[in-house]
């Protein structure tokens, strides 16, 4: 097997419209494309993230609730790249999204602080 990278993440969204104007408005992430499916009563939304990364972004009727915290089996959290954390934070808090304290990441040295979703899916921005 030979991965070359990672293609896409999927987050499922309870509140589509919302979590649109976050990922699109907040995070600034551009639509590739955007899709209803009648079949299945769900809209998927393909965000670029960058280095050809996607966010699809789903909507399903009433979809279960995740078990996020305490530290629950499975994805752990999504982690974006930045060039300024220190800017990057601001341009949330400017926002009215709370993000935890910068903390420092033992191992590598750099920089890392986690904020949230609308549906509280934890996301973090790592410092590059």
């Amino acid at each position: 097997m030979n991965i070359a990278g990672i293609h896409h993440v999927a987050i499922i969204a309870s509140d589509y419209a919302r979590s649109k104007h976050f990922y699109t408005e907040i995070l600034g992430l551009a639509v590739i494309a955007e899709v209803y499916r009648q079949e299945r009563d769900s809209w998927k939304l393909d965000l670029r993230v960058g280095d050809g990364v996607q966010i699809e972004l789903f909507s399903f009727p009433s979809p279960p609730p995740r078990v996020s915290r305490p530290e629950a089996c499975g994805l752990r959290h999504v982690a974006f790249r930045v060039n300024d954390l220190d800017a990057a934070v601001a341009h949330l808090n400017d926002r009215g999204v709370p993000v935890e304290p910068i903390r420092v990441d033992e191992y590598t040295g750099k920089r890392f602080t986690f904020f949230a979703d609308p549906d509280d899916l934890p996301l973090e921005l790592y410092a590059d």
